[in-house]
């Protein structure tokens, strides 16, 4: 074999692998890129269960706590906030609105206390439990959601990996974050020890 024959197949062995690594790294980030979005559409479809459970749990309320229409209020304007965070993919306002919500809910489970016919209600003692199960899901769908962004943003910032995300316009995405007091499960059910 001549120099020019084993240079070519140098040349061409060095270009296949190349080429293996870099479908392999590209098919690679579509994959994390999916989890994301995977774990993202895990989340938006709790806040969308929770965001239906809300209205019923006020309405509940709303017949025995006639003179605290104020945290109501806030509940329903926090929901609505989480909402329009949820339907425009803003984590970062997603965070603060989830902050203002559940210190709404924390106000409200409070109250109840101030009211046993209400936490004697049977409606009410469903939808109690219905949402406490929502919120530790949440907090569990967050921790992967969170995981998946991390792994992303690392992959894509790794060389050679950085090479095929930029040649392909691969993103990095934000890690969902709460206040340091959100970062705990709301514990409902202790609320009506």
């Amino acid at each position: 074999m001549g120099r020019k024959t084993m240079g070519g197949m140098i040349f061409w062995a060095v270009l296949a692998i190349a080429l293996v690594y870099f479908i392999t790294a590209y098919n690679n980030l579509v994959g994390i890129k999916n989890n994301v979005a995977k774990a993202w559409a895990n989340i938006d479809v709790l806040l969308k269960q929770r965001h239906d459970e809300l209205p019923k749990l006020i309405d509940t309320c709303k017949q025995y706590m006639q003179y605290e229409q104020a945290t109501l209020e806030k509940v329903i304007q926090a929901r609505a906030r989480v909402a329009t965070a949820r339907e425009s993919q803003d984590i970062a306002a997603l965070g603060a609105a989830e902050s203002a919500l559940r210190s709404g809910l924390g106000s409200l489970f409070a109250l109840v206390e101030s009211y046993p016919e209400l936490k004697a209600n049977e409606q009410f003692l469903h939808l109690q439990g219905r949402i406490t199960g929502i919120e530790n899901a949440i907090a569990d769908r967050r921790e992967f959601y969170n995981e998946s962004v991390n792994i992303n943003n690392v992959r894509i910032e790794q060389f050679p990996d950085l090479v095929v995300a930029r040649m392909f316009n691969f993103k990095s995405f934000d890690l969902l974050k709460f206040e340091a007091a959100d970062l705990q499960d709301v514990d409902i059910a202790q609320r009506f020890g």
